[in-house]
């Protein structure tokens, strides 16, 4: 490292953001659109030209925030658009559009967004009539997961199933590849007829300093655990509950910049710093994880790092007076810690949170927070279980099964249910423990109507 830490830290950040543009970036103002105009409203005056459809299926935040910058292109360029969740239409909704540009995350293992559960149930387990619509697609994915872009190759075949007719090949998004975007900045050259700029604009990363790190879990059976908090450099953005922070990583030893990894901020803008629950991952030689190593190994207290948070409207909750239940584990209580500190001071409902780790002697994360929060009435009830101690041995959906019939009566209150935390193991678990719980039909309505939500990993 040179002698001044600061200045190539944020030279190396320049280049990392650079370089992750395209996959992280939102036009400017996009929020004050959003709450100024309905999803669905024209980015420009339509005249006789109809407005092109920009539709998204998005789990984190991430496919919206690229509708919407598809939008602004086509607006920019003389085309007229509007912006529509994919989940809120249907195939008669899609025809009527006459062209239709979709931008669709896949999840797990080749999975839907939670969002679209309707969509899917009502709309794609058949062909519809389609005949007349022209679409294109960019498909967003991952290829560490076996079904690389599962839910983006369904919905193209779907579509073409359905009689639509592409406008172009699909476009395969792999963690953010920026040659596949530029590729879907050149089909809406080619649909307009006039030049999309090929980068678009930065998004608003803030100077972040790192201020705190504690160990959570010394002595664990399990990796490294640690509540870290950074205060903002130079102004405090604003964010709520389930929302995301991408935090920019530095090259290292010469090597191209590694870009972003994404964390569920543990905090508020009252506590005035982002928290965050970051686990130190090893590679199979040992060597510390590349994000996580720098987080809780290289970056000094004192430090910065470039850090903006993400609206994830996909796990924002529910309101104050609404019961709620918080179900996670390891890493997972991060994002729902927010949705509890949310409530702190409120008039809200009953809150009650169920999480699981390896050891109560070691594991037991934020233990005396929790104790408070349960003694003040900011947590209704907490149950916990560890699954490396003897006389325990389970898992957090053996709390869904050993309380399923008080969580159902806690559902037909009209409690909304949170799960935060591992996607193996965890995430599938608990989900088939809630539908024995509450059958099938219901979790799916629950989903369906947004009271059942998700953010794994």
């Amino acid at each position: 490292m040179t002698s001044d830490p600061v200045r190539w830290l944020w030279a190396a950040a320049a280049i990392a953001l650079w370089l992750m543009v395209i996959v992280a970036v939102r036009w400017a103002g996009v929020r004050a659109r959003r709450a100024s105009a309905a999803r669905s409203a024209a980015l420009a005056p339509a005249g006789d030209k109809p407005p092109v459809l920009v539709a998204f299926a998005s789990q984190t935040g991430l496919a919206e925030e690229l509708a919407w910058m598809t939008a602004r292109s086509l607006s920019d360029a003389g085309t007229p658009a509007r912006v529509s969740a994919l989940g809120e239409l249907d195939p008669a909704g899609l025809k009527a559009a006459g062209r239709v540009l979709i931008v669709a995350s896949t999840t797990g293992e080749g999975d839907a967004p939670d969002a679209m559960s309707r969509f899917v149930r009502q709309s794609m387990t058949a062909p519809a009539d389609l005949t007349g619509l022209r679409w294109g697609l960019l498909a967003l994915g991952d290829r560490t997961y076996a079904d690389f872009c599962g839910f983006g190759r369904a919905l193209d075949g779907w579509l073409r199933q359905s009689g639509a007719e592409p406008l172009f090949d699909r476009v395969e998004v792999d963690s953010g590849d920026a040659g596949a975007v530029r590729r879907w900045q050149h089909q809406l050259s080619l649909l307009t007829g006039s030049a999309i700029e090929p980068d678009w604009v930065p998004p608003a990363f803030d100077r972040w300093r790192l201020v705190e790190r504690t160990h959570l879990n010394p002595g664990s059976p399990g990796g490294e655990a640690w509540l870290m908090a950074f205060e903002p450099v130079d102004h405090a953005p604003l964010w709520v509950a389930g929302d995301i922070a991408e935090i920019g990583l530095p090259p290292l030893d010469g090597q191209p910049a590694p870009g972003s990894r994404e964390y569920s901020v543990a905090s508020l803008p009252a506590d005035g710093r982002a928290e965050f629950i970051v686990r130190l991952m090893r590679r199979p030689d040992g060597t510390p994880g590349l994000a996580s190593g720098w987080l809780t190994r290289g970056l000094a207290i004192g430090g910065e790092a470039a850090m903006r948070i993400r609206t994830n409207r996909s796990f924002h909750g529910p309101a104050p007076e609404t019961p709620l239940i918080l179900i996670g584990n390891g890493t997972g209580l991060a994002g729902l810690r927010a949705h509890w500190k949310a409530r702190a001071g409120q008039a809200a409902g009953q809150t009650w949170l169920m999480y699981g780790e390896r050891t109560r002697a070691h594991d037991a994360f934020l233990d005396a927070e929790l104790r408070t929060a349960l003694a003040t009435g900011v947590l209704t009830r907490l149950d916990r279980v560890f699954s490396r101690d003897a006389g325990d041995g389970r898992y957090v959906q053996a709390l869904v099964d050993e309380h399923a019939v008080e969580l159902a009566a806690w559902v037909e209150r009209g409690a909304a249910i949170l799960v935060c935390g591992s996607l193996e193991g965890m995430s599938k678990g608990v989900h088939e423990a809630l539908e024995t719980a509450l059958g099938a039909e219901t979790l799916r309505a629950l989903t369906e109507s947004g009271r059942y939500r998700r953010d794994v990993y």
